[in-house]
């Protein structure tokens, strides 16, 4: 999450403290904001515990994407061994009727399961959920793989939020969905998307510097190391590199990760973007001679960047 400092005097990455409600400025620890009101839920629910105990005790929010809103009623599995007969009956004749809504549910529940294993904030997940809409409404996406449908559904909403994920991100998620089939059903979506609206879907630009907080943190690089790559995949965009913005990326923190004490083998930048290790070499071989231009000079000297060898 991000926010303006005022005393960074610019827009930086803020930690909550649950604790205490403060946020608070990751790069100088300004608190920006205090005593913030927890919205999320008062319980927490462990592993042993059974999934039919739901401790909700307000029914879900109102879904304009449902016909009937999401407020109809649900209901629940008797508890314990001895079923109530009446009950029991109820429930059966309730999965019996017709629910014209209940496999958007489905679907809606799938997306919210792959968007929380992603960490994708609501807003996502509610843009997915309206890109899905459309695309069922249309009944032209019977007989496609539906795991695939719903990945590139999720795809498109990154995009769209200016939060992009990368294909191989969205394929760990998508319930053994592949990278082609997804790629497929993205350019599906997108096609049927613009036949209905008459005009061509805005995807958002995808730039380096979407993914380095990312890929810097699942490297475990200091604040530092994350500044300085920021700044160089800022400035790399000024010269024609032809590599697409994740490969740029990847190399730019392989070439900090080079400059710093915590050195990182290719392998590791590797696993942790997602980029195959040639694809990292070519790419630093292309960004090689840009070096003194792109390296924030606070970072490396000249001498320092004559002294990095090739992965």
């Amino acid at each position: 999450m991000d926010a303006y400092c005022s005393d960074c005097r610019k827009s930086t990455e803020v930690v909550f403290d649950h604790s205490a409600g403060d946020m608070v400025c990751s790069e100088c620890g300004l608190v920006l904001e205090s005593h913030s009101i927890d919205e999320t839920s008062e319980w927490r629910t462990f592993a042993n515990e059974s999934g039919d105990n739901d401790p909700v005790r307000v029914g879900g929010p109102n879904n304009p994407l449902l016909s009937d809103g999401g407020l109809s009623t649900v209901i629940s599995k008797p508890n314990g061994t001895t079923s109530d007969f009446l009950t029991s009956s109820l429930g059966r004749w309730q999965n019996r009727g017709s629910n014209a809504d209940r496999s958007l549910i489905l679907a809606f529940k799938a997306i919210g399961v792959m968007s929380d294993r992603l960490g994708l904030v609501a807003t996502i997940k509610d843009r997915a959920n309206e890109i899905y809409k459309k695309v069922e409404d249309q009944k032209s996406s019977r007989g496609r793989n539906q795991d695939a449908i719903l990945a590139a559904c999720l795809y498109i909403a990154c995009r769209q939020e200016d939060k992009p994920r990368t294909v191989k991100e969205i394929c760990s998620v998508a319930n053994g969905a592949t990278k082609k089939e997804i790629g497929r059903a993205k350019e599906y979506i997108v096609k049927q998307l613009e036949l209905e609206m008459g005009q061509s879907v805005e995807m958002g630009t995808i730039h380096a510097g979407d993914f380095m907080r990312r890929f810097c943190s699942n490297l475990g690089m200091t604040n530092q190391a994350v500044k300085a790559a920021q700044e160089a995949v800022k400035k790399s965009e000024e010269f024609d590199i032809r590599r697409s913005p994740i490969s740029i990326a990847a190399a730019v923190i392989y070439i900090v990760t080079q400059l710093s004490d915590e050195k990182k083998p290719v392998k590791d930048v590797s696993l942790a973007t997602g980029v195959a290790e040639g694809t990292i070499r070519n790419s630093f071989k292309d960004l090689y001679p840009h070096l003194s231009k792109i390296i924030p000079n606070w970072y490396a000297q000249g001498q320092d960047l004559k002294n990095l060898s090739s992965p």
